[in-house]
């Protein structure tokens, strides 16, 4: 699009309704650090929720580097301040993702019957269809890849029960069988957890968040403000679905789903579309990166911050070790 007309439409814009999105999602950062240690909890550890906090929040900005690397990076840095394993703690990251998962399509699966007149056709002819294309073509050679994975795990496994005896002693095979009784170790913390209502509440809480943090942004642009609560929850979903592409912060994939969201169900122009995404999804990225600069600070003042970067990517490289 033309970036004069996007530099006047910004110029315009009414930026206090942006902030007001920024402290939602502030309060849903603090949230989800809460429901982070309901979770390690179980593993009889307490870590500070200061730490937690920071620890989140580093991760949010190794993740502009990389796509994912941010949830290894806050495990790494919660073990460093908080000594608690790093395969542990990436079990109870596993859990929390799959449990965000399942929040957004059970917000989707709500939406689509609350309104399938207006959201049904987008969602069928731009995720449903497209998805089950996607597998249908790749169904061939998924199932090829399944089998030559399930042979070669065959064969692994049946070489480990008849030589375990002699390779057990190995570091390589102990460090292997430590990281995976220590990831199912993490896992299991959604059994054993005892607060189970207060993990709900910040469940339900960190969505609502979410929610109300996409919604106020509609009436920072002339273009958007007509936009009902109910419509923010559908570009809460459609971006949801931009975020989880495997690309630095949903950087991209964000802007094209919610432009083309709000063109074909409402008729707002790509290029105004693409004005409330840049909006929405650089004011959000703004303050990750400036509180995840901060946390990153703050968690090791008492270290070398020129050393810092060296400590994290011996602690990166070991994780990885640990998982290959």
């Amino acid at each position: 699009m033309s970036l004069e007309a996007l530099a006047n439409d910004l110029k315009h814009a009414r930026y206090s309704w942006v902030v007001l999105s920024l402290i939602f999602a502030l309060i849903a950062y603090v949230s989800r650090a809460m429901r982070w240690r309901l979770i390690i909890e179980p593993l009889n550890y307490k870590p500070g929720l200061r730490n937690t906090f920071f620890a989140l929040m580093v991760g949010y900005l190794a993740n502009f580097a990389f796509p994912r690397i941010g949830e290894i990076t806050r495990c790494a840095t919660l073990s460093k301040k908080e000594k608690i394993p790093v395969d542990r703690l990436i079990g109870t990251v596993i859990v929390e993702r799959a449990i965000d998962l399942i929040s957004l399509l059970i917000i989707l699966v709500v939406l689509v019957v609350l309104r399938f007149d207006t959201f049904g056709t987008f969602f069928s002819e731009n995720v449903f269809i497209p998805l089950g294309n996607k597998i249908s073509s790749t169904l061939d050679f998924t199932w090829l890849a399944w089998t030559i994975t399930a042979i070669t795990l065959s064969v692994i496994l049946t070489f480990y029960i008849i030589f375990r005896r002699r390779i057990a002693h190995l570091h390589l095979v102990t460090k292997i069988s430590d990281l995976v009784r220590g990831v199912l170790e993490g896992l299991k913390t959604i059994y054993k957890m005892k607060k189970r209502w207060q993990f709900i509440f910040h469940t339900v809480f960190i969505w609502l968040m979410y929610w109300m943090m996409t919604w106020v942004v509609v009436f920072a642009l002339p273009s958007t403000s007509q936009l009902t609560i109910i419509d923010g929850l559908f570009i809460l979903v459609i971006g949801g679905l931009g975020m989880s592409a495997p690309v630095q912060s949903g950087i991209g994939a964000f802007h094209w789903i919610v432009s083309r969201g709000l063109f074909i169900v409402y008729g707002i122009p790509i290029e105004k579309g693409l004005v409330f995404a840049t909006i929405s999804h650089e004011s959000q990225s703004l303050l990750a990166i400036a509180l995840g600069i901060m946390s990153f600070i703050l968690i090791f003042k008492k270290r070398s911050i020129i050393n810092l970067p060296v400590e994290i990517s011996r602690e990166l490289e070991e994780t990885e070790t640990k998982t290959a």
